[in-house]
């Protein structure tokens, strides 16, 4: 089991900056972790991941405004988002994958980010 929690969401303009964290606690060793996104009325989609062993994915609509990072002391995933476009105004989702099970279905509760035109 892989608990996570979320934090770091809020209000900001177009063109701001907001940084997420998550943090995991229960089984985390070797998890890989990411972030999705879900607008009102369209179904949840990738945004970044990295793995356990530090690569990192991107989708196209973020690459080159968004970094996740990890401090796998505390077992925190960050994802900071610049250059912020009301089109990424979305509930976002941590989500951690356990290696060694291939059990990638563990969410934290969401963060609301609002990004005002």
């Amino acid at each position: 089991q892989v608990e996570l929690v979320e934090s770091g969401g809020g209000l900001v303009q177009a063109g701001g900056s907001l940084r997420l964290s998550c943090g995991a606690s229960g089984q985390t060793f070797r998890i890989d972790m990411g972030w999705y996104r879900q607008a009102p009325g369209k179904e949840r989609e990738f945004v970044a991941c990295i793995r356990w062993s530090g690569g990192t994915y991107y989708s196209d609509s973020v690459k080159g405004r968004f970094t996740i990072s990890r401090n796998n002391d505390k077992n925190t995933v960050f994802l900071q988002m610049n250059s912020l476009k009301p089109e990424d105004t979305a509930i976002y989702y941590c989500n951690a994958g356990v290696v060694d099970t291939g059990q990638y279905d563990y969410w934290g509760q969401g963060t609301q980010v609002t990004v005002s035109s």
